[in-house]
């Protein structure tokens, strides 16, 4: 699904990613956790095509297709979905005319015929279930006055309606209080089948709990140091980064 060889990317001049390999197939969650300024979120912002960060060398191909020369929309058409750190708010613009924009311009992309509003509010309705997601939020302006949870479960919940083929989770944990951090884990565990995949962008280890992921990956000074299972996960949530940080310093 997801192929990555030698990703070198910059932003404003500065190299942050050094060479990153990854390959990730359908059905598998794979969770990237580093100490901070290790290059997690530029990864996750290069990959969904943020034109701040420039690609220097390397490749990405994403379902076969080559995903670095894709703008950002067409990424999205393909299948690709980012749940941001810090959700932004769209004031004005309402949760069901955001969401159906979203769903019709990628069904638009397929040549298939828009979805009707009937159609799309029952799909809402089924949707917005999954993730416990009250109806007055979904009847709000896009993440207006919405607490640090409620913002994380509405990223969770247009992950469910857009159905993506790759979610890319960028520190979805950060702020969250255990009772929304469950919530939104649970949601992306229903979401889980054998034909989409996750990459689970953490800081810590808390969230591992809830979203089990096969594989971990260790991002240090903008590489993969270090793969392994869930156990490296527990290695560092008992140890810290520092014996990581070492081994790579001293080589």
């Amino acid at each position: 699904m997801l192929k990555v060889k030698g990703l070198h990317a910059q932003i404003n001049g500065k190299e942050i990613l050094k060479g990153i390999n990854l390959e990730i197939k359908p059905g598998e969650v794979h969770a990237i956790m580093g100490p901070n300024g290790s290059g997690k979120s530029t990864l996750s912002m290069v990959l969904a095509g943020n034109p701040a960060y420039e690609v220097t060398e390397g490749t990405a191909e994403f379902n076969g297709k080559d995903l670095l020369s894709m703008p950002p929309e067409v990424r999205s058409h393909e299948g690709l979905f980012l749940g941001f750190q810090y959700p932004v708010e769209i004031p004005g613009v309402s949760m069901v005319n955001f969401m159906r924009a979203a769903v019709n311009a990628k069904r638009e992309y397929f040549h298939q015929p828009p979805m009707s509003a009937t159609d799309f509010l029952k799909m809402m309705r089924e949707k917005r279930a999954v993730v416990e997601l009250d109806n007055k939020l979904a009847s709000r302006s896009v993440n207006e006055g919405f607490s640090g949870g409620e913002k994380k479960r509405n990223e969770i919940f247009q992950m469910a309606v857009l159905e993506p083929r790759l979610s890319i989770l960028d520190e979805t944990d950060s702020g969250l209080e255990v009772d929304a951090l469950r919530v939104v884990a649970e949601g992306v565990n229903k979401l889980k089948n054998d034909n989409n995949a996750t990459i689970v962008i953490t800081h810590y280890q808390r969230l591992l709990d809830y979203i089990r992921p096969e594989f971990i990956h260790i991002l240090y000074k903008g590489r993969i140091v270090k793969s392994g299972g869930p156990e490296l996960a527990l290695e560092i949530e008992n140890r810290g980064y520092d014996w990581i940080k070492e081994e790579v310093d001293n080589q």
